[in-house]
């Protein structure tokens, strides 16, 4: 037997413990071609990577360490007797082999992978060789395996006094397009149950929740959202606090830690999470533009077919909208520059971001359209009254103090005024660029760093005249942001 030691290591989320090399209960030449194995002492075993270590100072020889994540999903105090054994391959990885080699996988396959996933008994390297071996192609049958898998069928939300839960998800590549936080309120006041769920930030500089932490608290559990839901309609929460699809937050580590993102495997998580939350209806949007994610028409009407199919195999009514992915939507990029956008919309302010806010109306509309009772184009026009009377402002308040509200963060103190070199019209927005640009001033880290759009494509510009703001809290990250915008800014000004 070894005594358990916790590591003060993090490893995005992957179990990993240490044994010294003259560990008592293992020589060196036992275990040098072993990489994972099995812990035993716990109310259940557990799968870790095992790495050999030469420092005492880390482990003894009769000490099993054990990183952050291993010990937490252990649940036994430093000291507890633990043995270990090999764990052998999980024969799933099979699988991953012939996916690899061009085949496609049987619905069985997806269920074993992805239960090993959520066993823990892939490391993160064998994760993403799933992920990568699933980018290259899928078929919608595929998709629909897989998020049938990942959604699993224990640890779904039921809503037994709701006929319709609605939701809009958006497939992402556009700064700036918090319409949820717009949307939600207005869905809200009209009357349909609409609980916002939402993952943090995997590739963009402030995911939905991220802004909505600058407002709110996010950290809600089931029972307190169900609560929120039957006093309010409406929510905007993290799904990390509800025990829904529990591969989706191991793949999302993978996705944030090495930046992959396959458009089919996003497809499949995106319906593997609507349907753990119980979602009936919503709303599927995907921009189109040089920079988003989908850059072409005939690539967005592939994916709508997809989407479209696995919906109707789910049982799931949904809206498939193609938008305009050209340039960022609104003026902030970060969270607390977002949020400011939202709550513009919210109170009508003269200055609020037109674009940002008629997308939320087109959105909003096409979500109360799910009402039999209304017909095709009402939707719009009931979004503009209820925004406009106020009542969508009233219900964001209400589900700001439902879920907590949050002391707001300041904007990055270090400014930096970026201005165009000529006069003319700003003819197109690189947003790629200015996302990279407001991830290196530090938006990901620190919700007050960003970027601050002062124009937009269309608007005339003077020599010297400035475009954006940029706003950072780090010098270092300053710095990095500072170097990039002197590269290119992102604006084509002609």
């Amino acid at each position: 037997m070894l005594k358990l030691k916790k590591i003060p290591i993090e490893s995005f989320e992957e179990n990993i413990v240490y044994l010294h090399r003259n560990c008592s209960s293992f020589r060196a030449y036992d275990i040098k071609n072993l990489s994972r194995v099995e812990i035993h002492g716990g109310v259940n075993s557990l799968y870790a990577s095992l790495y050999i270590t030469d420092d005492i100072n880390i482990v003894k020889p009769d000490e099993l360490g054990a990183n952050v994540s291993a010990f937490r999903r252990l649940s036994l105090p430093d000291g507890a007797s633990v043995s270990i054994s090999p764990s052998p391959p999980p024969p799933s990885l099979g699988s991953i082999k012939r996916k690899i080699a061009g085949n496609i996988l049987s619905s069985g396959e997806y269920k074993s992978i992805i239960n090993d996933i959520v066993s823990h008994r892939y490391s993160n390297l064998e994760v993403t060789s799933f992920m990568v071996a699933t980018g290259s192609f899928m078929t919608a049958q595929e998709v629909l395996s897989l998020a049938e898998a990942i959604a699993g069928e224990d640890n779904q939300i039921y809503w037994d006094s709701e006929e319709m839960v609605v939701d809009y998800h958006c497939l992402g590549g556009v700064p700036g397009n918090k319409v949820d936080l717009i949307v939600t309120p207005i869905v809200a006041a009209y009357g349909m149950a609409m609980p916002k769920t939402g993952g943090r930030s995997v590739s963009s500089c402030s995911g939905v929740v991220d802004t909505m932490d600058v407002l709110a608290n996010t950290n809600v559990s089931e029972h307190l959202m169900k609560k929120i839901i039957h006093e309010n309609r409406g929510c905007i929460i993290s799904d990390s606090g509800l025990s829904i699809a529990p591969a989706n937050k191991v793949i999302a580590s993978i996705e944030r830690t090495m930046g992959i993102s396959q458009q089919q495997q996003i497809l499949a998580t995106i319906l593997a999470m609507k349907l753990s939350a119980g979602i009936t209806h919503f709303v599927f949007d995907i921009p189109v533009g040089p920079k988003a994610k989908v850059k072409t028409m005939p690539e967005a009407m592939r994916l709508r077919k997809i989407i479209e199919y696995v919906g109707d195999m789910l049982s799931m009514e949904i809206d498939v909208v193609v938008t305009d992915g050209s340039e960022p939507i609104g003026n902030g990029m970060g969270s607390v520059l977002e949020a400011r956008d939202v709550m513009k919309v919210l109170r009508c302010k003269n200055d609020a971001p037109k674009d940002l806010r008629e997308k939320a109306l087109f959105i909003a509309g096409r979500i109360l359209e799910f009402d039999p009772n209304l017909r095709g184009g009402q939707g719009y026009y009931i979004a503009q009254e209820i925004l406009e009377s106020g009542r969508a402002l009233e219900i964001m308040n209400r589900i700001i103090f439902a879920q907590g509200k949050t002391p707001p963060p300041q904007l990055g103190q270090l400014t930096r005024d970026v201005v165009s070199h000529k006069a003319g019209v700003v003819e197109s927005i690189d947003s790629e660029r200015i996302e990279r640009i407001a991830i290196l001033a530090g938006a990901t880290q620190d919700k007050g760093s960003g970027v601050d759009l002062l124009k937009k494509v269309g608007d005339t510009v003077e020599q010297g005249e400035i475009i954006y703001r940029l706003h950072a809290s780090s010098q270092t990250d300053f710095a990095f942001a500072n170097g990039v915008v002197e590269g290119f800014s992102g604006y084509e000004i002609k």
